[in-house]
């Protein structure tokens, strides 16, 4: 099956094209390469799924013809997005690369002789600062990067009622595992912990709860709900771990597999940003036999193992 992923270069994108690949599928891979951080950061995660045979193109999904890359393709994951809650990040920025991006991808794909099935991408960010309910509850976005993923996920959903295309939004709750973007929690510690630079953490966030999720788990959901496409269309599912660990529990198993304590410097709180996340997969048993396995114990020992060169 021919495969387009956006967000190739990305973190969980290139995971997910080197799993498709491996699975025997063609894959065409797009990134806009976004200076949200180093771009020798994505540049390696493209290298990585072109060793495993996938294509990688340099392309905005806001501006950029799409029609070509789309020819013959059977099911699109739509992984390209303006992540984070950073202060340097503009709302037009959310906008334009979340909804417009969106919005253009969708058109591009209806305009297709077959319209491909368009699997979204979504994040529990939409549900806001407590997220620990199923799929019917009503989303409460507290940030712009939440409000903008909402946003291009009900234009996604719209298409399916339409009939312009089949799609279906797939909520993914807290992802961590090697190639995480350098500012998140996990990846941040880690390599201030091994330089010896203070760690900033935003006051009161030790006792956040998530449901953190191990990209290899997050993958196999994807996989699993491409193999179930047809009677996705038109669903919300969340996919994430129902096992949850405050940030203190984490930062502790990390300093444990670095072998020395953090330098916490206490930053003022983050705006937007979530108190409590628990996935609800009563819809992702059914639907997907989703059942994550992976525990953080397990997930951060593999995340410092690949910060010091011991695995890919």
């Amino acid at each position: 099956m021919k495969i387009l992923v956006t967000g190739a270069a990305g973190f969980i994108g290139s995971h997910l094209a080197e799993a498709l690949l491996s699975a025997g599928h063609q894959v065409i891979g797009l990134d806009n390469f976004n200076p949200y951080y180093d771009r020798d950061i994505k540049e390696r995660n493209a290298a990585s799924v072109r060793a495993a045979g996938g294509r990688v193109v340099e392309a905005d999904l806001a501006v950029d013809e799409l029609d070509e890359y789309l020819e013959g393709v059977s099911a699109v994951f739509h992984a390209a997005a303006q992540p984070g809650l950073s202060a340097a990040t503009s709302d037009a920025d959310y906008e334009r690369n979340n909804v417009l991006a969106t919005r253009r991808l969708i058109e591009a794909a209806s305009r297709q002789d077959e319209s491909p099935m368009l699997l979204y991408l979504s994040t529990s960010s939409v549900y806001g600062a407590v997220a620990t309910g199923g799929e019917e509850v009503e989303p409460q976005p507290t940030s712009n990067y939440g409000r903008t993923k909402l946003a291009a996920e009900r234009i996604v959903l719209a298409a399916s009622s339409d009939g312009r295309l089949k799609s279906c939004s797939l909520r993914i709750f807290s992802v961590y595992g090697p190639r995480e973007r350098p500012e998140k929690l996990f990846p941040l510690l880690i390599q201030c912990i091994d330089s010896g630079t203070s760690f900033p953490l935003f006051e009161g966030s030790m006792r956040h709860v998530r449901s953190f999720t191990y990209v290899g788990d997050i993958v196999a959901g994807l996989l699993r709900a491409l193999e179930r496409r047809e009677q996705l269309n038109g669903e919300i599912i969340n996919l994430g771990s129902e096992q949850t660990s405050t940030t203190e529990q984490g930062i502790r198993l990390v300093e444990g597999f670095m072998g020395k304590p953090a330098r916490l410097e206490i930053c003022p709180p983050r705006p937007g940003d979530q108190v409590t996340t628990q996935a609800k997969l009563e819809k992702a048993r059914r639907l997907l036999d989703f059942v994550p396995k992976t525990t953080l114990s397990e997930g951060l020992r593999s995340e410092v193992a690949w910060f010091r060169g011991d695995e890919g």
